[in-house]
């Protein structure tokens, strides 16, 4: 069924949409998804997503390809890929695409195959990814000194630091870039700013830490970094539409439990 805007934090992954409609909401951008569209999320990225057409009679159905970048990296010695456009657009599958996805889906109906035709059909799926308009993101990702790749070392050591201050020069270090070049590219690849990257990570933990722990909002806002508890709750109400106890015992009561693993 559609559902109201649900906040999560994106894997780097390609994800399918074969059937319904969703949208995105990654920063600033928004990602529009119909049957036969896909996307490459090359960084862990906070998002919110919400499914717009869903029913029992055409339910929503995708398939995540998790990014194995060494598998990558091992097709970029003798491939090169195409040249990226929008880095926030979704793109409609082609023929051969979706023809790989069929063999390989094909294979649950014959597992004795899989060991042996798996590694060569997501080898072939990658190789197509690599080759479609999204294929300059793999590229980058894949190599250590490609801007996303660079740019996914600020974004864990943000993910692991997200309860501590900030300071922007380290990442820029961190990732090999002037604060300028790193300033650029992180908003390119996150379509946020540091700051607002990891105000995103703390409000999803908060409204994690809501349902799996005791204790009130103030204290769950020191607990993932804000200074001040009535800052977290004005922006917590601004990102989930209640103050945090309310939404807590939303929650609650439609028996959800929001999950995030932050490592």
């Amino acid at each position: 069924m559609p559902t109201p805007p649900l906040p999560e934090l994106c894997q780097p992954t390609t994800l399918f949409v074969l059937q319904g409609t969703k949208t995105v909401l990654i920063g600033d951008r928004t990602l529009a998804y119909g049957a036969g569209s896909y996307f490459v999320y090359a960084v862990e990225t906070p998002a919110t997503s919400q499914l717009l057409e869903a029913s029992v009679a055409q339910p929503y159905l995708a398939i995540a390809f998790s990014l194995d970048t060494e598998l990558i990296a091992g097709l970029l010695i003798d491939h090169k890929p195409a040249i990226d456009g929008d880095s926030f657009v979704t793109n409609q599958l082609d023929d051969l695409l979706l023809d790989a996805w069929r063999r390989m889906l094909r294979l649950l109906d014959k597992p004795a195959e899989i060991p042996v035709l798996a590694p060569m059909l997501e080898r072939e799926i990658a190789f197509r990814l690599l080759q479609g308009p999204q294929g300059e993101k793999l590229r980058q990702l894949a190599r250590a000194d490609g801007r996303l790749s660079q740019i996914r070392r600020a974004t864990a050591w943000i993910r692991a630091h997200y309860n501590e201050p900030i300071d922007v020069t380290q990442l820029a270090e961190l990732s090999h870039m002037s604060n300028a070049a790193f300033h650029r590219h992180f908003k390119a690849a996150t379509a946020m700013s540091p700051i607002q990257y990891q105000k995103q990570l703390r409000l999803l933990e908060a409204r994690h830490l809501l349902i799996a722990q005791s204790g009130g909002a103030a204290h769950i806002a020191f607990t993932v970094g804000y200074e001040s508890a009535s800052q977290f709750s004005r922006e917590y109400t601004r990102q989930f539409g209640l103050p945090p106890a309310r939404d807590a015992a939303r929650l609650l009561a439609r028996g959800e439990a929001p999950t995030l693993e932050i490592d």
